[in-house]
Order: C-alpha cells, then structure tokens, then sequence
C-alpha cells in the first residue's frame, strides 16, 4: 500500500487508510524521516520510526479492530511548499485495559507538511481529543476536563 500524499488533502484519508489497514509502515511513509509527532495524551516521536513503531505496538493491540473514520478536513496553505492540515476523526472499537469495548472518540489531528517533488510528507503532527461539555483540562488528584463557562 502507498500511503504517500499528492496533495495535502490526501493526508487525513491516506492516514485513515493505512490505519484500517493495520499498516504502521504504510502509515509513517505518510511523514518525514525527521517528522515529529505528538498524541493525545503528550507522548512525543521524534523521527519515522518512532512514528511507526509506537502506531504499530498501538495498531497490533488497543486498536487492533477499531475503525478510524475521517470527517471534516481543513487545509491552510503556507505559500506554494507547506500546509496546515486539520481532519476531525472518529475512533470506535478501541479495546479498554480488561479487553471490553471502550466508547467512541472523536478527536482533531493536525498535520503540517511539506512539499517534495510530487508528495507532501508530513513534518509535525498532533492528536487532540475532543471532550464534550469542557474547555479545558484541570489538574488535581488526576488530569481531568473542565468546564468554567457555567
């Protein structure tokens, strides 16, 4: 499976397509050999391999049946060479710690790449979680969302 990018747009689909493949190395040929990239709970890889070894222990075991949908994508060009992309994603069939069905998440994965030649790899990367009814997160005993608009 090739998951190079020819466009920008094509970043969040081809992500979505190699993860429902089961497929890390599909998946980190998406970025660059020096790509960074940041989940959602501040776990930071700092090259490809990191990007796919970490996605594959993920892929092979928590997220071994889950389905990655890609929704709405925006795309801000930086010039003619680089791009923000933006892909609000849903995550179902995520196996909890006891091996029961955890619920569906939803969450916004930005993506800054770069043109080379005809494919646009992916330089940074991060995954947010979006939390229904919060704007923010708090620390106490445990991290937790919070929201002060009330």
């Amino acid at each position: 499976m090739s998951a190079y990018a020819t466009t920008p747009e094509d970043i969040p689909h081809a992500f979505a397509r190699a993860w429902m493949a089961r497929d890390a190395d599909a998946l980190a040929a998406l970025f660059a050999e020096d790509a960074d990239f940041i989940n959602v709970v501040g776990l930071w890889w700092h090259d490809r391999d990191a990007i796919r070894k970490a996605h594959n222990i993920g892929l092979t075991t928590f997220f071994a049946h889950t389905t990655l949908r890609a929704g709405v994508v925006r795309v801000k060009l930086l010039g003619a060479d680089a791009a923000v992309v933006q892909c609000r994603y849903t995550l179902s069939g995520q196996r909890l710690p006891d091996g029961s069905e955890a619920g569906a998440r939803r969450s916004v994965l930005t993506f800054v790449a770069e043109r080379q030649d005809r494919h646009w790899p992916v330089v940074a990367a991060q995954n947010t979680d979006i939390v229904d009814g919060a704007e923010t997160n708090v620390k106490t005993d445990i991290l937790r969302p919070a929201d002060y608009r009330k």
